[in-house]
């Protein structure tokens, strides 16, 4: 076989060292993002979290290289610790950043773990200031939405509070049934408790007591007696403690998972099966502007209605001020939410239940509708398409999920009884009742003038590119759609890594893409970190206390 005397190959480097060897670190570009995570580290003030070291001992790790390691290993969605620490050993990025430091994947996850816990939520807010300074977010308007996310927890590990407070009654029936019976078989000269009423409702103490009341008295004198005594202490006992350890963990919440017991089962869109299976998850919010996440919180409740004054209360906290403006969908358009915002003079572009169906013309051409009836505001009563006057008859109060008390003033018809029309909006025996929240109607028609004005528009316009966008980035592209860790502090973290990756990826890209030159993307895309630091240089940003 004859040779091609054409072909040419490159030539080979040699693998024996060189007198003048070459810096690999040479090879990462100047406007690489690694550079401006490396930039933005050294300008947070980490002093709280030096703080938690003691010293002694062997040397540590500092932590502004393992926070730097942490963000660009969540910016290059390597979220395990094990392959952080390969990375550490293989990829010239994570070698420039780390200083040819090599902590092990414990030195790592202990960081993450521990040393962030309740400290990160100010790093991140400390990097959102930089953005402000740098004029990329305002913080004059949050658009604010929530997306469910799947804890590391069993999936089929459930804890109901509605089942345990079932069971822990029928318990207590049975405990008491049991203290009758040991009551009738001791006479009343031996007993103590011969003139008193056995109550269903005992917890494990006074249980403990009555035990042992009952054992110093009566072990071994009847063979009955011990018997029951027995099935209190080895069964009855241990399952009441047992039930009073879940309700205390529940809290407030209905469910929680044995293997994570901060996480509570939810309804889940992503579901694989596309039939929504109840997992136990984190419901995590955030606010966006600019498609950068300016506040994030986590929380254990399902609905997302409950999580934005505590979510707002966040982000004044961190940053000291709130916003003019808050946009949000109907999941947050409550009574409370809107007198909230109206007690903090916040401008709110949130809709409620029905707001698109209001405008339909079904739901205008209906004469039976509440909302279409006529109303007397000076007499205060309604009238129904058959003419029939519903008068006021009182006022009653309704207790949302979250304790929120809504007074509802009440309105009933005298006859409906063989009206022609009644079929047509009235199935139910009697008169017919309607109820109507005049407060929340008022507050409704305020955010429908907002939300339907040109301003409204814009940031109704705006909202599903803003936020839903961020959670598509995360979920789709990062592919981070099951936390790692367990706990809610630790989950807390594990979210702010990611939102602070986010944060930075997007920011990497903006100076990136834009130099001062004018040139996007070329040769002098450096001046635009070179920028950047200039302005960060005069201001280390401190950690709230």
């Amino acid at each position: 076989m004859t040779k091609n005397p054409n072909i040419r190959f490159k030539a080979l480097p040699s693998n024996s060292p060189s007198l003048f060897p070459e810096d690999i670190f040479d090879r990462i570009p100047l406007n690489h993002p690694v550079r401006l995570v490396d930039q933005v580290v050294d300008h947070l003030d980490l002093e709280h979290i030096i703080r938690q070291y003691k010293g002694g001992g062997t040397t540590s790790f500092h932590p502004r290289m393992l926070l730097k390691v942490l963000f660009y290993a969540y910016l290059s969605n390597i979220y395990s610790c094990r392959k952080i620490e390969r990375a550490l050993h293989e990829n010239i990025y994570f070698m420039w950043l780390s200083g040819n430091s090599t902590p092990d994947y414990r030195t790592i996850n202990y960081f993450r773990g521990k040393r962030l816990k309740g400290q990160i939520q100010d790093l991140f807010a400390g990097i959102v200031r930089m953005l402000h300074e740098l004029e990329y977010v305002s913080l004059k308007v949050q658009y604010v939405d929530g997306t469910k996310i799947e804890s590391v927890a069993g999936r089929y590990t459930f804890v109901w509070k509605k089942s345990i407070e079932k069971n822990k009654l029928k318990l207590e029936a049975n405990i008491a049934s049991v203290l009758s019976a040991i009551d009738a078989q001791i006479t009343e000269d031996q007993s103590s408790l011969g003139n008193q009423e056995v109550s269903k409702a005992i917890d494990s103490a006074q249980l403990k007591e009555k035990i042992k009341s009952i054992n110093a008295m009566l072990k071994g004198t009847n063979k009955p007696t011990d018997k029951q005594l027995k099935k209190l202490e080895e069964d009855y006992l241990p399952r009441l403690e047992k039930y009073e350890q879940q309700l205390e963990t529940l809290g407030d919440r209905n469910s929680y998972s044995k293997t994570d017991t901060d996480a509570v089962f939810m309804r889940m869109k992503e579901d694989h099966m596309k039939n929504g299976q109840l997992k136990p998850a984190y419901n995590t919010q955030i606010s966006t502007e600019e498609q950068f996440i300016t506040h994030y919180s986590i929380h254990q409740t399902a609905a997302d209605t409950t999580t934005l004054p505590e979510h707002l209360e966040g982000f004044e906290s961190h940053y000291g001020k709130q916003s003019e403006s808050i946009v949000a969908d109907a999941g947050y358009g409550s009574e409370q939410n809107y007198e909230l915002l109206e007690r903090q003079e916040i401008t709110a572009f949130v809709k409620y239940n029905y707001f698109h169906m209001e405008h339909k013309r079904r739901h205008k051409q209906d004469p039976f509708s509440v909302q279409n009836l006529y109303y007397n505001r000076q007499e205060d009563f309604y009238v129904c398409p058959a003419g029939q006057k519903l008068g006021f008859i009182g006022h009653t109060t309704r207790i949302s999920a979250n304790g929120y008390a809504a007074q509802v003033s009440c309105y009933q018809a005298q006859r409906c009884e063989g009206c022609p029309m009644r079929g047509q909006y009235h199935k139910a025996q009697g008169n017919r009742l309607i109820e109507v929240n005049h407060r929340l109607a008022w507050l409704k028609a305020r955010a429908r003038e907002r939300l339907l004005s040109a301003e409204g528009l814009y940031h109704r316009s705006k909202r599903p590119v803003e936020v839903e966008a961020v959670f598509g980035q995360m979920k789709s592209n990062n592919k981070f759609t099951r936390f790692s860790m367990k706990g809610l502090e630790k989950v807390a973290v594990e979210f702010g890594l990611m939102a602070i990756a986010h944060n930075l990826r997007k920011w990497a890209t903006k100076w990136k893409n834009k130099a001062i030159t004018g040139k996007p993307g070329g040769n002098n895309s450096l001046i635009g970190i070179k920028h950047t630091v200039s302005m960060l240089k005069s201001t280390r940003y401190r950690l709230v206390a």
